[in-house]
């Protein structure tokens, strides 16, 4: 009898002013799973969108480098057969990359493919120029090899990149007055769908063209060697800027699956920790219940 009087008072007196009840703290955690799951949902969306963008970009991509490809075989076959009698070491490197993100390291393996070119001095000078093609690699780039920058160009290759692109930017390294023996293209080389590599095409300048044998053995007019070398500069930048695209949206697909993947999993975590969470509220809710009921 005087037990059931105690948990009476007990039962009957009012809560202490700022004191919250038992399952306050519990049903917080799980308002803050429920926000965070509705967080990781949206982000599934959109990931998910950009995925299904970007494998619609790669179609065209792909078939965009197939026809510039041509560009590019066309120098190598030229240069093949021209081979200078010196290998140079004043180089002007020109790095491809682009101005957007979301796409993996796919900006960082040409960064660092420049960066080892530069280390090797049997193979460059060290001192030699580079000019960036996208604000990505040259935000890169201009932490470690700022003294070597010279120009950097963005906005191009938004879209599947033109050879009027490619042109522009061969006409402003021409007229920038940098003085080079060749100009080193590094760019991704699209191996598959899943997978690149960072590649590097060398194309000489007007000098060492004309003082290469292949040319010596014909007789050609003043303006030939420079007219031929401006225009294999600007094909092989075209064919570096398509290849280089295509990477781009292989890679941004391939980022987004992986982040729509890891979104999924994120998503079953916190269902069972939210449905975990929900049960344990409602079994100490009916605990109390029925501790309140056997003590009447």
């Amino acid at each position: 009898m005087f037990a059931r009087s105690s948990l009476g008072r007990i039962a009957s007196q009012r809560p202490t002013l700022g004191t919250a009840p038992q399952n306050a703290r519990n049903m917080a955690t799980l308002r803050e799973i429920e926000l965070r799951l509705k967080s990781v949902r949206n982000i599934e969306k959109i990931t998910k969108s950009m995925k299904m963008i970007a494998s619609t970009k790669l179609a065209k991509a792909q078939r965009a480098m197939q026809a510039g490809k041509q560009y590019g075989s066309a120098n190598s076959e030229i240069f093949q057969h021209t081979p200078p009698e010196t290998p140079s070491k004043h180089k002007l490197f020109v790095v491809v990359s682009s101005d957007k993100g979301l796409c993996g390291g796919i900006h960082s393996s040409v960064s660092k493919a420049t960066r080892r070119a530069l280390a090797e001095p049997d193979q460059a000078d060290p001192a030699s120029p580079v000019m960036v093609i996208g604000d990505k690699s040259k935000a890169q780039l201009s932490r470690v090899l700022s003294q070597n920058m010279t120009m950097s160009f963005n906005q191009i290759g938004r879209d599947i990149p033109t050879f009027a692109d490619a042109a522009g930017v061969a006409d402003l390294i021409v007229k920038s007055g940098i003085e080079y023996d060749s100009v080193s293209i590094v760019y991704n080389k699209f191996v598959s769908a899943i997978s690149y590599e960072a590649t590097t095409v060398e194309i000489a300048n007007e000098k060492l063209l004309k003082e290469s044998p292949g040319f010596r053995a014909y007789e050609m007019e003043d303006d030939f060697a420079k007219d031929l070398a401006e225009f294999a500069l600007a094909n092989a930048i075209y064919a570096a800027l398509v290849e280089a695209h295509a990477c781009e949206q292989s890679a941004r697909r391939n980022a987004m699956d992986n982040a729509s993947n890891n979104a999924k999993d994120m998503i079953n975590k916190l269902t069972l920790q939210y449905n975990r969470g929900r049960q344990a509220s409602i079994t100490n809710e009916l605990v109390d219940i029925i501790t309140g009921a056997s003590a009447l």
